[in-house]
């Protein structure tokens, strides 16, 4: 036997405009992240609409709409349990009062979204060791180039790369940074250490009076905001330079 298909909404939409905004679900979440939010709460982001008075029942918000969702689903124990309403119909939904059509395919659709996430494996990274590990992965990258690059890596605690960013092109013998390109990236992966690599066209990879200058001041914005730079490598033809193996970082 086929469910039976979702009866259109009997209400009007009714949204929430008279709370407080510190109470309204939107607003905490901008404000403290979906972690802080309640179940019911982050369900009635997505039913987004409550449903105005009519049939002898009382307007509704979308919390109290939320409520009643997972109230229906509950488990035999009264607990709620997102998971028996991933596994219902879309027509068991709509049973519930307030619930349309269009509000139960927007839940099952987010919920299959968060099932999706759960199944999905982290990728493979490659880890950073040394600055070898860097040149090795840079060089045919930046060898051929007639400018001057110059690339933020950004990596996890154990050296895994998270990102490689381009955040400066120059010219044949320069490029200049503020650090600032360099940590933008490097905070909206929260990334928990930099490495800056740039090429010289020339193909000798002597650092500068320029380049020892990008690096202090990157180091020092590194150490204002909780996020190391861990080396500055330069990729040259046949070789590189890397100002902690020359001991160069230490002193800065």
């Amino acid at each position: 036997m086929s469910p039976r298909p979702c009866p259109p909404p009997r209400f009007s939409p009714y949204a929430i405009k008279k709370w407080p905004n510190q109470e309204r679900p939107r607003e905490r979440m901008l404000e403290l992240g979906p972690r802080a939010l309640s179940a019911r709460e982050l369900l009635a982001l997505i039913i987004e609409t409550g449903s105005a008075a009519g049939g002898g029942r009382p307007a509704r918000s979308a919390m109290d709409l939320a409520g009643a969702l997972l109230t229906a689903f509950a488990a035999p124990s009264g607990d709620e349990s997102l998971r028996r309403i991933v596994a219902a119909p879309l027509s068991a939904l709509c049973e519930v009062a307030g619930i349309g059509p269009a509000k139960a395919a927007k839940v099952k659709a987010a919920l299959e979204l968060g099932r999706r996430v759960s199944e999905e494996a982290l990728p493979d990274r490659e880890r950073l060791r040394t600055a070898r590990d860097v040149y090795e992965r840079m060089r045919l990258v930046m060898r051929d180039l007639h400018q001057e690059e110059l690339h933020v890596l950004l990596l996890n605690p154990v050296n895994d790369l998270l990102r490689d960013v381009v955040v400066a092109r120059g010219t044949v013998d320069g490029v200049q940074i503020h650090p600032r390109d360099v940590f933008r990236p490097a905070l909206a992966e929260s990334a928990a250490k930099v490495v800056l690599v740039h090429n010289h066209p020339t193909g000798v990879p002597t650092p500068s009076p320029e380049d020892r200058e990008i690096t202090r001041r990157v180091v020092g914005a590194g150490r204002t905001m909780g996020i190391p730079l861990q080396d500055h490598i330069i990729v040259g033809e046949a070789s590189y330079f890397s100002f902690t193996e020359e001991g160069l970082l230490a002193l800065l």
